[in-house]
This record gives C-alpha cells, structure tokens and sequence, in this order.
C-alpha cells in the first residue's frame, strides 16, 4: 500500500530538501476517513475519532517516505512556533501552529484539513519551516512568527509554498472573519488589498467568500516573502484527494511535511 502524496510545484525551493503534502487515498482507515471512494483513507490524526490502530499504521506507511518522524505538535490555531528538532516521539506533545528548523533530517510537519498549510525554505538551503494557518493563526500572524523564527536560526532570502486548503469558491464565512481580517492589515493600502479578498457572498446579507491564498500571499509579502508558489488546490471541492472538515465535519487529517536533506 502507498501513500497519495502530492509533491510541492516549487521551483524556488532549493535543491536540499524534501517536501510533501499527503492526500485521501493509500491508507487503512474506514468509515468517514476512508478515501472517498470504499477503500483505505490516509488519516493521519489521532484527535479526530479515527481507530487509533488505523492511524498509526497510517503514519508508519508514512514513514516510509520520511528521513525520521514528523515533528507532530498539538495545534490550537495560535502563532507559537516549535523547534522542530525538540520534538521528540514519546516526549510531551508540544502545543505549536508552526516548526522550523536548520537541522538536516528533522521532519517539520503540520495537519490540516482545510486550513492552510504553509511550507518555507530559504533559498540557500539552510532553514526550512511549516505552518498551519487557519483564518484565525493567519490574521493573529503566524506566517510573520514563523519567518521570524527561521531568520533567527540564520534563514536568508525566504521562499514559500501554500498546500492544499479550502479554495475561494467555497469558503463562506461572517462579518467577523473579515474584520479580523482588516484589524490585522498594517496601513490602508494593506487594508484595501484585504477586504479586496472577501467577495460578497450573493443573496446572503453579511456573509463572504474568503480567499485564504490571496490573504497568505499579502502577509507573506508583509515580511518580504515574495516568491511563493502553489495555492491551486481546495480541500472542500476536490473530495477524492483530501478531508475536509467544513465539507465532512466528522473527518480525517492530511499532512504538509519539510526537511533538510
């Protein structure tokens, strides 16, 4: 059995490292975190009330694509940023929306299931990071945390790539979304370019179609990060190839995974 993986379209990233996002099929899970299709679904979280058993031979075939284990971390849609390198399998689960690290065989790793998640390199080579960002992590700033994570350990120039996430088509969400949104934007001209990514979602008074992507690439650009690539994928139409938990509610998780090689 193989894992469905999709392999980052980056070209600015750099020639030592290794990176992959997981997709539905090539696991063991059934029931709703199966693969859309009747057979075995790649659920990789354990807090989504998968059979345990199932999740971890889902993570050991994971495995085999991996230098070491992934970094996992408890993810609570804040801005806290793991060294990557000290967590440890057995060790206490760290709370972290990010990781990064400049250790060659460390695996930095975030689960999603619509949020967005955020894979970062340096072009040199040196430091790589992952984070997830769901709207709330996205408008508090932990793109901006990460990056400033990976300069601290020596990252140069910084390039990311935006894995699969719930698309503009289909995100629906409030008036509160946006305003977040826009308290968090540095300068009017910053604030234009972030209600620009809420498009009025036709016949529904207050609600929006929220372009996660376009409001990455605008806090992204915040920090200088400008060469970024992918942001063509969505979790919520595309059921055969990922979860997606505003689609499913009861569902499994996908993975987005860095490393220096």
């Amino acid at each position: 059995m193989t894992p469905q993986v999709l392999v980052p379209d980056w070209p600015d990233a750099p020639a030592n490292i290794g990176a992959l996002a997981t997709m539905r099929a090539g696991g063991v899970s059934a029931g709703p975190y199966d693969d859309g299709r009747g057979g075995g679904g790649l659920n990789l979280g354990l807090h989504c009330g998968d059979n345990a058993d199932a999740v971890r031979a889902n993570r050991a075939l994971l495995q085999g694509l991996l230098p070491a284990t992934p970094a996992w971390t408890s993810q609570v849609h804040g801005i806290a940023v793991a060294d990557a390198a000290t967590v440890q399998p057995g060790a206490p689960v760290q709370v972290a929306d990010a990781g990064v690290t400049d250790r060659p065989g460390v695996v930095c790793a975030v689960m999603t299931a619509d949020c967005l998640p955020v894979l970062f390199a340096d072009v040199d080579g040196k430091v790589v990071g992952a984070a997830h960002a769901g709207w709330r992590g996205l408008a508090a700033g932990v793109l901006g945390e990460t990056i400033k994570a990976m300069r601290g350990k020596g990252a140069g120039e910084i390039t990311a790539w935006l894995g699969p996430a719930i698309g503009p088509s289909a995100f629906e969400v409030g008036q509160d979304v946006l305003d977040s949104f826009a308290a968090a934007a540095q300068g009017k001209d910053e604030e234009e370019k972030v209600r620009a990514a809420f498009a009025p979602f036709p016949g529904r008074q207050g609600k929006y179609l929220a372009d996660m992507y376009t409001l990455a690439r605008l806090f992204l650009a915040r920090d200088g990060v400008t060469r970024v690539s992918g942001g063509n994928r969505c979790t919520f139409t595309e059921r055969e190839s990922f979860y997606s938990y505003r689609r499913s509610h009861l569902t499994g998780r996908q993975a987005s995974l860095i490393w220096l090689k």
